[in-house]
């Protein structure tokens, strides 16, 4: 990609935006971090250290102003304001990207959809989880047909947890959209409908097991789809032994996957795509998959498959690409509502104890 780099405006530098946002679009050719916004003193500092050319603000409504300097807003600040800030960034005239959720409802993301397509702007929903290294295997083989027809998808996103750690992700205030079921169904559910389409039914059991808990922090969600596969999604704060992070079974095979993406421990650890050294995203053999039928992967089972290599660039390379109008938008607020959709359905069903039809 040729020509001036578009001018990012990056809203939020916690987690999300320092770990996450930042160090993609930096990585990015085509795109350039122009101005962070943070009114937190040490996050201000750090966002000068590590970007010194970067200019920081501490509202929102700085980018508003300078509008026509911006070609992109990212919003990576926590979810009760990605709605309000993702408006106010369209109705300024700028495409926007919005950290999952994209909304705490499926309406509010259907409002921001058709608000974009008025005004002619891109509007994506970041689920770098789409580019885990696990998923794209696992895409892969069941595009070649290794699996035969797939019957039953189990998707873990577990973690041992056991003291909290307090934030917002944690309140119990609905208004914050905190919980797991939100957070890291998010993932499991968006991975679920791009595999399998559309879900037909929803069941879910949702827990709060941790002493000073006020949302949820071990969750269940079945889903049945119209294509007749069934998934069993789990997320989870209090998982002492965790399960497969995969475990897919079709008619001709089944697929077994250990152990997380390492691409979001290695931005924590300060690497950044396209630095010297190991391929970004790569995993050592030792965390292979197995594909097999017949015998558990544990004693042997079945043949260890190599794991694509991660590629959480490739969302904002696709981003970058879809604003100069040479590739699509790579997730959308449509597929980010129809999400929410099941996510909405989960929590009635967990809080009256039914199954709900969509």
């Amino acid at each position: 990609m040729t020509g001036t780099p578009l001018r990012v405006g990056l809203v939020g530098y916690g987690l999300a935006g320092s770990v996450f946002h930042a160090p993609l679009i930096a990585a990015t050719q085509g795109l350039t971090l122009d101005t962070v916004v943070t009114s937190n003193p040490e996050r201000q500092a750090q966002a000068r250290a590590e970007y010194p050319d970067v200019r920081v603000v501490a509202s929102a409504d700085e980018l508003w102003a300078r509008a026509d300097e911006l070609d992109l807003i990212v919003v990576a600040s926590p979810n009760k304001t990605h709605v309000p800030l993702a408006t106010a960034a369209l109705e300024a005239g700028l495409p926007v990207v919005v950290d999952k959720p994209v909304a705490g409802t499926a309406a509010q993301a259907r409002a921001l959809a058709e608000l974009a397509e008025k005004r002619g702007l891109l509007l994506s929903v970041f689920q770098n989880r789409r580019w885990d290294n696990d998923f794209l295997t696992l895409r892969r083989l069941i595009a070649d047909g290794e699996l035969g027809e797939v019957y039953r998808f189990e998707s873990r996103f577990e973690r041992w947890r056991p003291q909290l750690k307090g934030g917002w992700r944690e309140s119990g205030d609905p208004a914050e959209i905190g919980g797991l079921l939100y957070d890291l169904g998010s993932h499991v559910v968006d991975q679920a409908l791009v595999l399998f389409g559309p879900v037909t039914s929803v069941y879910a059991e949702a827990d709060v097991r941790r002493e000073g808990a006020r949302t949820d922090d071990d969750t269940f969600i079945a889903l049945t789809h119209e294509s007749g596969v069934r998934s069993h999604l789990y997320v989870s704060a209090t998982t002492a032994q965790l399960g497969p992070r995969f475990r897919v079974l079709g008619s001709k095979a089944g697929y077994v996957k250990h152990g997380l993406d390492p691409q979001e421990a290695a931005l924590r650890d300060g690497s950044r795509p396209g630095a010297s050294g190991a391929e970004w995203g790569a995993e050592p053999e030792e965390l292979w998959g197995r594909l097999g039928a017949g015998e558990s992967p544990v004693t042997g089972g079945g043949s260890p498959v190599p794991t694509l290599p991660g590629d959480y660039p490739a969302y904002y390379a696709a981003v970058a690409r879809a604003l100069h109008a040479d590739g699509p938008n790579p997730v959308t607020a449509q597929e980010a509502a129809a999400a929410l959709d099941v996510l909405e359905a989960a929590r009635r069903s967990a809080a009256e104890k039914v199954t709900v039809t969509l």
